[in-house]
């Protein structure tokens, strides 16, 4: 009992955000600058554009039955997570500066467990994209046949998975029971954490880009061997173009997030000497941009996701155009029926045949 009461004792509970703060040499800016109040306008800007344009991806594939399948799920999830990032960057900006001294230690650890959340679920997330595609193009397959009901609980055991890596440094990973363990970066973050989730996360990053690499070489081998059938030509490029589409938003993920995730290893390893005080917030800034990157990948990769945002805001602007025809709207899908028409041919002339009875979840070929 006297040992546990010992160690309790040596334990800084007590101590404040100021406290740690000034104990790693990290200062809090008193005053408001105008490079303050820049900064800050220009990253709510940032993060409300994220909002929107990824519930505009979660929309669009909950509207459009063609992207009822698994890797759209995990895509919307993926903007779901990206739309996370920018509802935790909007927190993180409205408690910076000289707000940072005004939290209280509970507040200061939510704010940092909504971008370590974030971060978890798109990684997460990323990991269960690739080995989808890993299952379904070593059968040379476009969509799995995995049920919404194990698709639905994938997500939540991402989202748990998530909830629990961005509790971890509050609840007993921190450095209030060892001053000399605190980060640079994160001040009550414990710094081998630090070492722990950085590393984590770029094997991570190794094993996903390993895994998309063992892809792309075994569908060009299998186009190679069927490069006498038309219709299995037509069929494995579809795959390739959707490979590339999430190959571009695991690069982008990999380029925005890197420079972070080795900033963090280097406090972690090296504490003051890494001086990562001086360049942490331009990596903060890299990394909130990724989540404004996908959609416009979306956007630029896949004719039919286009096709659905552009009905998504006219939507919106007949709402608030007074053009109300229908009193109840009964589609099966958000397109008119001319261009419904017009994607079906595509879809009959590129993929199957007009008989095939799978046909009514087509799938419009991305943009190469």
């Amino acid at each position: 009992m006297a040992s546990e009461s010992s160690v309790w004792n040596t334990c800084n509970y007590s101590r404040d955000v100021t406290f740690f703060y000034n104990l790693v040499g990290k200062k809090i800016s008193e005053e408001w600058s105008t490079q303050d109040f820049v900064v800050i306008g220009l990253g709510l800007t940032v993060c409300l554009i994220v909002v929107l344009a990824n519930l505009m991806v979660m929309a669009a594939i909950l509207m459009n039955r063609r992207f009822h399948f698994p890797i759209y799920y995990l895509l919307g999830n993926m903007a779901a997570a990206d739309l996370f990032a920018g509802i935790a960057y909007v927190n993180l900006m409205l408690n910076t500066g000289p707000w940072t001294r005004m939290l209280t230690k509970e507040q200061w650890y939510i704010r940092g467990a909504l971008i370590d959340i974030s971060l978890t679920a798109s990684v997460a997330n990323l990991l269960a994209v690739a080995v989808e595609r890993h299952q379904t193009i070593i059968t040379m397959q476009l969509h799995s046949n995995m049920t919404k009901r194990r698709v639905v609980l994938l997500i939540v055991c991402i989202w748990v998975t998530a909830i629990i890596m961005g509790l971890v440094p509050s609840t007993f990973w921190n450095c209030e029971c060892d001053l000399d363990d605190c980060s640079t970066v994160a001040p009550l973050y414990s710094r081998r954490f630090l070492i722990f989730w950085a590393v984590l996360n770029l094997l991570t990053f190794f094993i996903m880009v390993a895994m998309y690499a063992r892809i792309f070489i075994y569908v060009r081998y299998q186009s190679r061997a069927t490069s006498e059938h038309t219709s299995e030509i037509r069929h494995n490029q579809t795959v390739v173009n959707l490979m590339k589409t999430i190959s571009m938003v695991l690069g982008a993920f990999v380029i925005c997030w890197t420079p972070g995730l080795m900033t963090l290893l280097l406090d972690g390893l090296l504490g003051k000497a890494s001086h990562a005080n001086s360049f942490e917030k331009y990596c903060l800034v890299i990394a909130e941009c990724n989540s404004l990157v996908n959609p416009i990948i979306y956007s630029l990769r896949d004719n039919e996701m286009r096709r659905t945002f552009k009905w998504i805001l006219c939507c919106l602007c007949r709402k608030g155009a007074d053009q109300r025809r229908q009193p109840s709207v009964k589609i099966n899908s958000p397109l008119s029926e001319e261009t419904l028409d017009f994607v079906q041919k595509s879809e009959d002339r590129a993929l199957r045949k007009p008989q095939d009875s799978h046909d009514k979840d087509g799938w419009t070929e991305p943009r190469v």
